[in-house]
């Protein structure tokens, strides 16, 4: 496995001071399922009545935990609840055996913690195609159980990272009825990030009551506009897995309450905007806003394109504002556009409008607003009314020195 030392330019200042959340306690241990001298599996235990949502990866070659949370998501909502993670293993392509651990671990989990086997989830993260040692995590469970706290959320988002080279949280408060109510996530992801339906692993705890199908909706329609607008790589990972744990501890029902969909909204996308300021090598953070076209679909379906082109993210590694690249990656979508309607922008700098290069453009005040850390990308495309922004980074060398060598 490549070594990651160096953290992230891009990197919070630290780990946010995230609330506790009643209902839920975690626990970590070094169970050495690949990574050895760090923790590697987390356990959270959930308080009976908690209810739970998800969305998964759409990938053909989904993994097996993936396949047995999406069995149990819309089931009962009675008795407790647990979550498993484990990092350094995928337990992906594993075939009959990959069954078999999920297996293995769920009923140990349910033994050890009294949780029902229909409402334990178990996520798994790492390298694809290497039978998961499940003994080893099996092995541990009553030392999980024994460690359980509430205040031990930042020892979690610690053991789900792989090539993560910082762990990642966020939280809000929302006053509902005169009570405050608590949001927190955690979140991994660094490689193999492009979003279909979910993003890498997250887990995102609310005190909140909230009915399983409103929350299940609200998490769907949330994902949207969230985790499923970022990209660092263009590639769909086999574990992409995001569960939505509402404990409903503090008494406060949040069914269909806006102030509780747009904090849980501020949670999400602070979590997948960590995701890309963790890209693996990455130096840049950029937003690339589409707006102008014939429909919203068509403005995302243009944002992905430029993010994810090869050339477009070395240009920005390299601080070069060639801004032809953003038209070529245009043209290339599939998605609507007229060449003579076009205008682009690198942060307030106008580049081209109408199909060609700006009177007042100069390079040289590109090049300088090249060298920050946090870039904006604007195109316009002159249609219609259709918009989205999506977020991605640059590509570097320590792309590659991380993954040619990611299993050695």
């Amino acid at each position: 496995m490549a070594k990651i030392t160096k953290v992230s330019p891009l990197a919070p200042a630290s780990f946010p001071d995230l609330p506790a959340i009643d209902g839920v306690r975690f626990a970590t241990v070094e169970a050495g399922v690949r990574y050895q001298g760090r923790t590697d599996v987390m356990l959270a235990v959930l308080d009976p009545g908690t209810s739970v949502a998800g969305v998964f990866t759409r990938s053909a070659t989904r993994a097996a935990p993936v396949l047995d949370c999406q069995d149990k998501i819309g089931g009962s909502s009675e008795g407790p609840a647990a979550i498993l993670v484990n990092s350094g293993n995928a337990n992906a392509f594993t075939g009959h055996y990959g069954q078999t651990s999920v297996a293995e671990v769920t009923q140990a989990v349910s033994k050890a913690t009294g949780v029902p086997i229909e409402r334990v989830f178990t996520s798994s993260t790492g390298v694809i195609g290497e039978p998961l040692p499940h003994d080893r995590i099996v092995s541990q469970l009553e030392t999980l159980k024994s460690g359980l706290s509430r205040h031990a959320i930042e020892d979690a988002a610690r053991a789900i990272m792989t090539t993560d080279t910082f762990p990642k949280g966020a939280s809000a408060q929302v006053e509902i009825d005169g009570k405050t109510v608590s949001i927190v996530g955690i979140a991994k992801g660094s490689g193999m990030i492009a979003p279909d339906m979910a993003t890498m692993l997250v887990y995102i705890f609310t005190d909140a009551q909230v009915e399983q199908s409103a929350l299940q909706s609200m998490l769907s329609a949330q994902t949207e506009r969230t985790f499923n607008c970022i990209t660092v790589d263009s590639d769909t990972s086999t574990s992409d897995s995001l569960l939505l744990c509402a404990t409903g501890a503090s008494g406060v029902n949040a069914t269909g309450n806006a102030a509780f969909a747009e904090a849980l909204e501020t949670v999400m996308l602070d979590l997948a905007q960590q995701v890309v300021r963790d890209g693996e090598g990455a130096t840049k953070f950029v937003e690339i806003r589409v707006t102008g076209a014939a429909k919203d679909a068509d403005a995302k379906t243009h944002g992905l394109a430029i993010a994810n082109s090869p050339l477009v993210k070395t240009a920005i590694a390299g601080e070069d504002p060639n801004w032809g690249r953003i038209v070529m990656a245009i043209g290339k979508s599939g998605a609507a556009a007229d060449r003579d309607l076009l205008s682009i922008s690198f942060g307030d700098i106008l580049v081209a409008e109408k199909g060609w290069v700006s009177p007042d453009y100069r390079e040289d005040d590109a090049a300088e607003y090249m060298k920050g850390q946090d870039l904006v990308i604007a195109v316009d495309l002159g249609l219609g009314e259709g918009k989205s922004t999506v977020w991605t980074c640059d590509l570097t060398h320590g792309y590659i020195e991380i993954n040619a060598d990611y299993r050695s």
